[in-house]
């Protein structure tokens, strides 16, 4: 018996033993052998840039250079915020020029800023042929899933088909009413809290809030009787934006999410919740669809879907478009709103248009009227130039790729920065970090040098399938907004764009707002 006890502890000894060489042989290759050969890779295919430093990659140095800068306030104000955002990248331009390779943990990312290196490798490739970074899929699951932002392939083309008919012009008409509805609703509270005189107010919070009001209703068919579900979508969403993209974890490093168990535990958990809500809206929907309106996005999905995308795809579908929907809108509204405060004469300007095309349409806001706004137009697209709710594009190439006799070889992550572009003075001349909605007046580029210069809904197939949603959206609310209020900086303002996925002020928008 005490043979057989002693060679089963050896067995198991043994067994311990040959685990853990297999764990160090798994983590070493992962770690430092795969990550090496890559770079080694990369380096003979022409590709230069920061010496990694793995299983970090650059991660920590790029912590390093966040942390110099994390405190600082762009002082004075300008719209020159690139090093600001992202202080690596524009460093690194000064050494290695606008493409080279940079790390994430082990995963290589070929960041562009280069408008003529981004249209060659574009045309080189179908859009269905584009990859999301897997590094990301996963790292962001909870968030988006497998909707249409994430998706890939043969799947991205049945998705695009399903969804985008949801956004043609004709179905997002009956919206126009619910989002006057939601936004007359802000500017009243707006009114009852300054009570005929000038008050600060923090813009950027009550945009956020309407645009979230007005996608509840839009997206998912959301009335007053269940708002509590849209809030609790809304809040968890928010806390998961926050838990992604503001605290300090190793996306890319192999098992790093076992770094940060409590983050990687309450991303999950957030998740499952949004998950169950939106599904039971769903379903909801569906028991109840003859008397439900079609007007909203799930109700035309429902009707058009048939087996087409499963209930598991509905619901990431409806998590990327509440998250997107609202996200790209309100932001684009609070930036434009700090350019016209900065710049009295260009919301003078585009208060006397509204009030001119309203006197001409009988002071009633509809699609015709809302189409006169030309210098809106101007400004829309001056602000998405400046400060672009989307500040990057990620891909991922599925197959070789050859740009100027240099290869991008398959899996090869590519991080496209818009916000560096955008204030490009080769692109855009020496004043690009400067206001000038004009330039737009006879260019739907605004002068820009290069159409692959100007970026602010992604580019080529898989460009954002909701822009007419957010334009349409992005009219009513400064239509309302302008008609009721002036607006003016307060010196509490503090100038720090930030990114968390989406490019926003860091510290809120409080701007003066009198009554008209």
């Amino acid at each position: 018996m005490e043979v057989s006890v002693s060679g089963l502890c050896g067995i198991v000894v043994a067994a311990l033993a040959l685990f853990f060489m297999l764990m160090v042989l798994i983590v070493t290759y992962a770690w430092w052998i795969s990550p090496i050969q890559t770079h080694n890779k990369l380096k003979r295919c022409g590709f230069g840039g920061p010496t990694p430093c793995f299983p970090l990659g650059n991660i920590q140095h790029m912590k390093n250079i966040r942390a110099i800068n994390n405190n600082d306030l762009i002082t004075p104000l300008t719209h020159d915020i690139h090093s600001h955002v992202s202080p690596y990248f524009s460093s690194w331009q000064k050494s290695f020029g606008k493409v080279f390779v940079y790390w994430l943990g082990t995963e290589p990312f070929l960041y562009i800023a280069d408008a003529e290196f981004l249209k060659k490798m574009s045309k080189e490739v179908e859009a269905k042929r584009w990859g999301k970074p897997s590094v990301f899929r996963d790292d962001r699951e909870a968030m988006f899933g497998t909707g249409l932002v994430m998706v890939e392939g043969n799947d991205w083309v049945r998705h695009r088909h399903i969804v985008a008919p949801a956004f043609n012009p004709i179905h997002l008409k009956p919206m126009l009413t619910i989002m006057l509805a939601s936004t007359n609703k802000m500017v009243q509270a707006w009114l009852s809290q300054l009570n005929s005189a000038s008050a600060t107010i923090d813009v950027e919070r009550d945009i956020v809030a309407t645009a979230g009001d007005i996608i509840a209703r839009t997206i998912l068919g959301i009335m007053d009787d269940d708002d509590h579900n849209a809030t609790q979508v809304f809040r968890k969403l928010r806390a998961l934006q926050m838990t992604l993209f503001n605290t300090n974890r190793y996306v890319g490093v192999p098992f790093g999410k076992y770094f940060n168990v409590k983050k990687t535990l309450e991303a999950y958990k957030l998740g499952k919740e949004i998950d169950e809500l939106l599904l039971s809206i769903i379903q909801a929907r569906m028991s109840h669809r003859s008397s439900k309106s079609k007007s909203d996005l799930l109700g035309l999905l429902l009707q058009e879907n048939g087996d087409a995308l499963t209930m598991r795809e509905l619901v990431d579908e409806c998590k990327t478009f509440f998250f997107g929907g609202h996200e790209t809108t309100a932001l684009s509204i609070t930036w434009t709103l700090l350019l016209l405060a900065m710049h009295q004469d260009w919301q003078n300007q585009l208060r006397d248009e509204i009030q001119q095309l309203l006197a001409r349409h009988n002071h009633v806001i509809d699609l015709a009227m809302l189409s006169g706004l030309t210098k809106m137009k101007w400004v829309m697209n001056e602000a998405l130039r400046l400060y672009p709710p989307s500040p990057n594009v990620q891909r991922q190439a599925r197959e070789d790729i050859e740009v100027k006799g240099l290869i991008v070889p398959k899996g090869t992550n590519m991080w496209i920065d818009v916000v560096a572009m955008h204030h490009d003075p080769e692109l855009w001349g020496e004043d690009a970090n400067e206001f000038k909605p004009e330039r737009f007046m006879e260019d739907v580029n605004g002068g820009c040098k290069h159409k692959m210069g100007y970026l602010p809904f992604g580019f080529g197939g898989r460009m954002c399938v909701g822009r007419n949603l957010t334009f349409m959206e992005y009219k009513i609310v400064l239509t309302l907004l302008l008609s009721n209020f002036s607006f003016n900086i307060s010196p509490t303002y503090h100038h720090s764009p930030s990114i968390m996925l989406s490019l926003r002020p860091t510290h809120g928008l409080p701007l003066i707002l009198q009554p008209l």
